[in-house]
């Protein structure tokens, strides 16, 4: 198979399977929106941080022991790459205890300090969140079997595990919501069953492949688990990183543009996200075959690999823009929103669109570093946008309000992305596969 067929080959159903974890948001915000009107909107958006920071500990946990799972077995050390799936497990059900109980026990306050202040939006607020509280367990396997299922040439089932998700939350949101009108828990239930779904078909993969493993000694765990944590970090911040900026733009225009404002940014979030989630698609799908020739020191064909993942996720970007732009003004009738929020829609929705080529850059770049061990440069791509935004927002309002909130948002990326332009340059005079799996070998 040619290197192009097999980068189409991982890549495709990666993006179907991203898109489809971002339409999972798209699915509670219509019914809930439809259902309960505008604070239920706004309700979402703000607890929303909460799922995503749940899932991205899934993805990053996923990730890690998937990129080192890859070079292992490039590196024809297959016991050591089972370890790593074991460490990987454990990580991900220690987690899962720990979310469940902190989430659990801090509902309200964990919302508070997401911006829901006092009444209705508070109470909404915690009937959703506390379901999917409960469902964390569900919800960090869901999207943490998927890297290795992908990284063990499953890349096909996985987006069939997650469109088998997509459906459930579907028609339980259908019926959780409008049938049996329990609003926001329903819409809940709905979501983390969906993910349980999921978590069962990876379950079944990796054992019906022989690849799930929970045995692992102690001192080796703790080795492995350092090295899949120093990995994760950035794709744990790649899938973060939209809702910290989503906490970001709520707080600011909360004191800006109030609850109008708020719901503005919920109908443009849950859309935008799924295109910058099918960005993330190309460069986690892309991950298998970059890790691989890393370890294979295959230098051209990695670079290769990389450039065509650039190309592609231009292209997605500009259709995205394209499709979206024309669509501006329907967005906020999709999800039940009132007139002057729909108008609001439209009219914002082009300053975030502008950004999507240069996040496009930033995912792909990020994707690389961290799947050839580059961590470093890769917690700087991830972490520089957020911090550039936070430092924008409370500048640039006190020019111009809360337009000035929204061409925070797309300065900060932009200026992430030319920040990707610049190490990856440095990167490249270095020498792409260069002695971090060198060292490895020889601790």
């Amino acid at each position: 198979m040619s290197e192009r067929k097999r980068f189409f080959s991982y890549v495709i159903p990666s993006v179907l399977a991203f898109a489809l974890s971002g339409v999972y948001a798209i699915v509670d915000g219509f019914f809930v929106g439809n259902s309960v009107g505008d604070s239920g909107l706004s309700a979402i958006n703000i607890a929303y941080p909460v799922v995503a920071l749940i899932q991205a500990v899934g993805t990053g946990f996923g990730m890690g022991g998937a990129v080192y799972y890859s070079i292992c077995r490039a590196e024809k050390k297959e016991g050591e790459a089972r370890e790593f799936v074991a460490a990987t497990m454990w990580l991900l059900l220690a987690s899962s205890a720990v979310l469940t109980v902190v989430f659990c026990l801090l509902t309200e306050p964990v919302l508070r300090l997401l911006g829901t202040g006092t009444g209705e939006l508070l109470s909404l607020g915690k009937d959703y969140l506390f379901v999917i509280s409960l469902g964390t367990f569900l919800q960090i396997f869901g999207v943490g079997l998927v890297p290795l299922i992908r990284n063990n040439g499953g890349a096909t089932f996985a987006m069939l595990t997650m469109i088998a998700g997509f459906i459930t939350n579907i028609v339980l949101d259908w019926l959780f919501v409008w049938v049996y009108e329990w609003s926001m828990t329903g819409a809940a239930l709905a979501t983390i069953i969906g993910q349980g779904v999921t978590m069962a078909g990876g379950f079944g993969y990796l054992i019906r492949k022989g690849k799930l493993s929970f045995r692992i000694p102690f001192r080796r765990f703790s080795q492995k688990a350092k090295s899949i944590t120093k990995i994760g970090i950035a794709p744990f911040g790649l899938t973060l990183t939209p809702n910290i900026s989503l906490i970001l733009i709520n707080r600011f225009s909360a004191s800006y543009g109030g609850e109008e404002a708020i719901a503005v940014y919920a109908c443009i979030s849950y859309v935008i996200s799924v295109v910058y989630l099918i960005l993330q698609g190309v460069g986690d799908g892309s991950q298998p075959l970059m890790s691989q020739y890393y370890g294979e020191r295959e230098e051209k064909k990695l670079r290769r690999i990389r450039n065509l993942a650039y190309r592609f996720a231009l292209l997605l970007s500009a259709a995205g823009i394209l499709l979206l732009f024309a669509a501006r003004w329907n967005v906020g009738t999709l999800f039940g929103a009132s007139e002057e929020v729909t108008r609001g829609v439209a009219q914002v929705f082009p300053v975030f669109l502008l950004a999507i080529p240069f996040i496009a850059v930033n995912r792909i770049t990020t994707a690389g570093f961290y799947a050839t061990e580059k961590t470093t440069y890769a917690y700087v791509l991830t972490y520089a946008e957020p911090a550039a935004m936070l430092v924008l927002l409370f500048i640039l309002p006190a020019f111009g309000g809360q337009m000035m909130i929204w061409w925070g948002t797309a300065i900060s990326r932009i200026f992430a992305a030319v920040l990707a332009v610049v190490l990856k340059r440095r990167a490249d005079r270095k020498g792409m596969t260069i002695s971090a799996a060198e060292e490895r070998q020889n601790v």
